[in-house]
């Protein structure tokens, strides 16, 4: 009398692995809610960061050379400096973002606001900018 035993898992130990995973997916699912808002403004200031450093190098070359750089009268100006301005306005800057006007005198360094604007959220984040004629 050959009997074949079968192997498998219990109803019991499936039921227990769903519930496992149930409670696992509880905890972890409110960490990965926040992860969008974390995101966003993480590149709210990278861009911030990256006008701020346009500023600063355009305001050293066109210092050393009158030729290099643009002139920088207002914070708008700031977006001509990034490398993917095309000469139009909007262009310096990824879409959603804008600059706040503010006048800059020559030499002088103001806090400019840049503002986010994506599915209906908006957000905000300074960057310094300095003035060059």
């Amino acid at each position: 009398m050959n009997k074949s035993r079968q192997a498998g898992f219990t109803l019991i130990e499936l039921v227990m692995v769903i519930v496992i995973l149930g409670v696992l997916a509880a905890v972890a699912l409110p960490k990965f809610v926040g992860v969008d808002t974390e995101a966003r403004a993480a590149a709210l200031n990278g861009v911030a960061g990256a006008l701020s450093s346009g500023s600063a190098i355009n305001y050293a070359s066109r210092k050393a050379n009158s030729t290099k750089g643009v002139a920088v009268a207002n914070c708008t100006d700031v977006e001509k400096t990034m490398q993917s301005y095309t000469g139009t306005a909007g262009t310096g800057l990824p879409s959603g973002y804008t600059i706040t006007a503010a006048a800059i005198t020559a030499d002088n360094t103001v806090t400019c606001t840049l503002t986010q604007s994506l599915s209906g959220n908006t957000a905000t984040a300074n960057f310094t900018a300095t003035g060059i004629s």
